[in-house]
């Protein structure tokens, strides 16, 4: 049992997904990517230092996948990403009323769907779009978006421009900045907390700050009603 938590950390680690599994990276990569938005369980996995790495390690990425250009490697990993929101969305689809009834377990807390749903609320479709940079909420937008029954194609639609948006931008920030940062490898596990803290932050407080003034009104109202 302590190997496979021993295993759950080092997945986690982006740094050693590289080193260690050298020629199939990519692939380890393209599984944990479509894994993140498949199923309720792969919130906790790391896609966006994930893709940040592999744009520091893009050169390794080519050589070890046929010598391609990196541009293609970016959209293998989008395709993939589409496809997991498409299988989030089918989960969704079928199952999303039971994961509400569902009781929490380690890999699943009903208030993190809670919480996206909040956050699908108050952006909407565009939430398909935003929710790719933001961990979570990546996960479980598709899957909202299959139990409200969203159309299909719309759905495709943000899905496609989402996915693309995020792993070009991510994989190419982590490519370019290495380029003229050679040294940014030795601080890498500083950059992943501060993207993670960037990306998630002005969310969390957002969703905090409307909540607190419904809240508001909801105990304004009821004095109303008792005046």
């Amino acid at each position: 049992m302590s190997d496979f938590w021993d295993f759950i950390q080092y997945l986690l680690n982006p740094r050693w997904i590289f080193f260690y599994f050298g020629n199939t990276a990519l692939f380890i990569l393209l599984a944990i990517v479509f894994a993140e938005t498949a199923c309720f369980i792969g919130f906790f996995l790391p896609g966006d230092s994930l893709l940040f790495t592999a744009g520091i390690f893009g050169e390794n990425l080519c050589k070890n996948f046929y010598n391609v250009p990196f541009f293609i490697i970016i959209l293998i990993v989008a395709f993939f990403a589409i496809l997991g929101n498409i299988q989030g969305y089918w989960l969704g689809y079928k199952s999303g009323e039971l994961l509400y009834r569902k009781k929490d377990s380690f890999f699943f807390k009903k208030k993190h769907l809670i919480i996206a749903k909040l956050f699908y609320n108050k952006y909407k479709a565009t939430a398909l779009i935003m929710s790719r940079f933001l961990p979570l909420f990546r996960t479980f937008s598709p899957i909202i978006a299959g139990a409200i029954r969203m159309n299909f194609r719309k759905f495709m639609i943000y899905n496609v421009i989402g996915a693309i948006s995020w792993t070009f931008s991510i994989m190419l920030a982590g490519h370019y900045l290495d380029k003229n940062f050679p040294k940014l490898k030795n601080h890498l596990e500083w950059i992943v907390l501060l993207i993670v803290f960037t990306t998630t932050f002005p969310v969390f407080f957002k969703l905090i700050k409307s909540n607190k003034k419904k809240s508001n009104k909801k105990k304004s109202n009821k004095k109303k009603l008792l005046i």
